[in-house]
């Protein structure tokens, strides 16, 4: 059968417009629906981790996030005789360093976040179809044979691949027959975007701290005139989500007459859950962001998770597309799974945290620190080495042989893969999807600071091979092994 596209994507959100974005830089053809008739207008997601900032850049749109948002604010606990004290969501020491060009985390409503995304597709030549919605599939050894639905009726799609990123009710996956386990956590909680006077826009408002029942959280949208209001409610019955209603919340809530809900542009009342899929792919279907995990909203790890998925299955289904082993594409469970497993465990008890105490947010939530040491895309090397195969990719400033100012990150940006290694007096030869950095005095960039050293430890005669997702695939020397013994990375390998 022939088909009609290579990549099907179900469901326009982060992980959806991420993957779109991806695929398009590399040149495969894809189709991207969204069953929703408009873009999502809320903020259900707000904080833009560090890796992810970095993942964006490498999209070229972290100037442009970073535009439409700001930093986080200090958060103001009131106690009850009206007095408050105000403490940092991050560290204040936190700066920018040579290997971390991002130091804390950038707030943007979802709803940006998400119209940025589109832009950037956009300039690449795709746009969602919204209003179109997957209504059935079939898989065979070939590809996959979607069904969908839109204005224009019914049609069918062929696919060699389709891609489930349509929420944590993912019609994909309940139709792959994909167990969803985990636990509800017993917390129910009102989500709404509001125009409101009252509340200065300086600090993010806490009310009722430590009162697990009743707490209220007034946080201004950086960039925009929103704030958003969110809280604990109680857990069976309707809610009125009315101007009227929200201002007599905040009322008995923090005690204050002065505060008054204008408008409410967005609102949502939902059950917290911790769910992961059993499984991310399933022959050619694979699921992404919310369809394979779901999670309380502390800790801002969501969206970016969400992201960082397609960021990994991006590059792999491109390669396969391209004539790699279809064994790459296991990989993507194999790495990601893991690491959404570990995010539930760690949202979950910072809403705890968040319900009974403080809610610092240090480094454990940046997600600079994750790494698939264990894959088997991870070539093991010397254990001495500042950074190993599977980790992130360091940034380093270093100066270029025409003597510009440059950074690894600009290095690497792009689809390719990267090898960086000594000015040698026999580099390797170049192949496609590869480009190769030398470093030296006779070599394409000069470590001028000693910062590639000190990130990397590179020896003489050593090289270390980036993936395409900034992760280390190996390390390894030219004596005894020589350059042939670099993993394929062309047009035709993975």
């Amino acid at each position: 059968m022939p088909f009609d596209t290579d990549v099907l994507i179900s469901g326009a959100g982060a992980a959806g417009l991420a993957l779109a974005i991806d695929l398009a830089r590399r040149g495969i053809a894809f189709m991207l629906i969204e069953q929703k008739t408009q873009a999502f207008g809320g903020s259900r997601g707000k904080g833009i981790q560090l890796r992810t900032l970095e993942v964006f850049e490498d999209f070229g749109i972290a100037d442009r996030l970073a535009a439409g948002g700001g930093a986080y604010p200090p958060i103001r606990s009131y106690r009850a005789d009206g007095s408050f004290e105000e403490t940092l969501m991050t560290e204040a020491t936190a700066i920018p360093d040579a290997a971390e060009p991002y130091a804390r985390p950038l707030m943007v409503a979802q709803f940006r976040t998400e119209a940025v995304l589109r832009e950037r597709l956009a300039e690449l030549e795709h746009a969602v179809q919204f209003g179109v919605s997957l209504v059935g599939f079939d898989e065979d050894d070939e590809g996959v044979s979607a069904r969908i639905e839109g204005a224009g009726g019914d049609r069918r799609i062929r696919a060699r691949y389709l891609v489930g990123t349509d929420g944590g009710r993912s019609f994909v996956r309940q139709a792959l027959g994909i167990a969803f386990p985990g636990e509800t956590l017993g917390v129910r909680a009102l989500v709404a975007d509001v125009r409101m006077d009252g509340l200065e826009r300086r600090a993010w408002h806490r009310f009722q701290r430590g009162a697990a029942a009743t707490q209220l959280m007034i946080c201004p949208l950086m960039g925009t005139d929103i704030f958003q209001i969110q809280g604990p409610v109680p857990r069976e019955g309707d809610l009125d989500l009315s101007p009227q209603t929200l201002t007599a919340l905040v009322r008995e809530r923090s005690g204050r007459n002065d505060i008054v809900v204008h408008a409410v542009s967005w609102s949502s009342v939902y059950v917290m859950n911790a769910r992961l899929a059993d499984r991310y792919r399933v022959g050619r279907v694979f699921l992404a962001g919310d369809a394979a995990h779901i999670h309380p909203p502390t800790g801002g790890q969501g969206l970016n998770t969400s992201v960082q998925d397609a960021y990994n299955l991006g590059w792999k289904l491109a390669a396969v597309l391209k004539g790699a082993p279809d064994l790459l594409l296991d990989t993507y469970e194999e790495e990601r799974r893991p690491i959404a497993a570990n995010m539930l465990g760690l949202s979950t008890r910072l809403l705890g945290e968040a319900l009974d105490g403080p809610m610092r947010r240090n480094r454990e939530v940046r997600q600079l620190d994750l790494h698939y040491r264990s894959s088997s895309l991870s070539r093991p090397g010397s254990a001495d080495a500042p950074v190993l195969a599977g980790d992130r990719a360091p940034d380093a400033p270093c100066r270029g042989q025409a003597g510009q100012p440059t950074r690894l990150f600009t290095l690497y940006q792009g689809p390719h893969w990267t090898l960086l290694g000594p000015d040698a007096a026999h580099p390797p030869a170049a192949r496609p999807g590869l480009r190769v950095v030398l470093v030296g005095e006779r070599g394409d960039v000069i470590d001028e600071g000693g910062h590639i050293l000190a990130a990397y430890g590179l020896q003489p005669e050593e090289w270390v091979l980036v993936r395409p997702d900034g992760y280390i695939a190996a390390r390894f020397g030219s004596e005894g092994m020589g350059l042939s013994g670099i993993p394929c990375v062309g047009r035709h390998n993975g």
